[in-house]
């Protein structure tokens, strides 16, 4: 559990915009992905939201392109620099990465992927366990170095879906069933006496900040 002595620190979970491979393959790791141009539009308008706000004490980011070209209008937006943090990296989905989703949804092991994902590892890559460990191990130190203050973490669907089902207080054979797209801004606020979840999945206007 995340927690934080006095006023809560805010945690913007924005996910990476879109590339060639959304909703297609499952790349995970693989490097020189890029952002699309429907990407970079989803990045620029997470940046105008964000740049909004009154205050936000740093932004962080994934290793991977695709994040990382999401994070730097947010950064330019807030004036601040970008801080790559490799907690925030997408699920190791070890030999299974590139495969076309369409393929690896006929596979057996497919169900359990959907249905029971804590009891999945991926061949040669990360389990969902060690996965949630990982990030929600990571925000609490991001939550730690900002205490009070506001935090935007660019990450990936699989992590902050993770990140949220363990604030929802959600089991993690449940959280397939959130929603986190493109682009979207997911807000939890990390207070002494636990998460708040003040948005999910966002991608108007809206958004609340503690």
């Amino acid at each position: 559990m995340v927690r934080a002595a006095g006023k809560p620190t805010t945690v913007l979970l924005v996910r990476h915009g879109q590339t060639a491979t959304t909703g297609h393959v499952l790349p995970g790791r693989a490097p020189g992905l890029h952002l699309s141009e429907d990407g970079r539009r989803q990045a620029d308008a997470a940046a105008r939201r964000i740049a909004a706000l009154e205050r936000v004490a740093a932004v962080y980011a994934s290793p991977l392109e695709r994040a990382r070209e999401t994070a730097m209008p947010i950064a330019r937006a807030r004036g601040l620099a970008l801080r790559i943090e490799r907690g925030l990296l997408e699920l190791d989905v070890g030999s299974w990465t590139g495969s076309r989703l369409e393929r690896l949804s006929k596979r057996p092991e497919w169900a359990t992927v959907q249905r029971y994902p804590s009891g999945f590892r991926f061949p040669d890559g990360e389990s969902f366990v060690e996965m949630q460990a990982r990030v929600t191990g990571t925000l609490a130190e991001l939550v730690s170095r900002h205490r009070g203050g506001v935090v935007v973490a660019v990450s990936h669907a699989d992590p902050i879906k993770a990140a949220l089902a363990q604030a929802l207080g959600m089991h993690l054979d449940l959280f397939q069933r959130l929603a986190v797209a493109p682009g979207s801004i997911t807000t939890i606020a990390y207070g002494a006496l636990g998460p708040t979840v003040l948005g999910m999945n966002s991608l108007g206007d809206g958004m609340a900040v503690s």
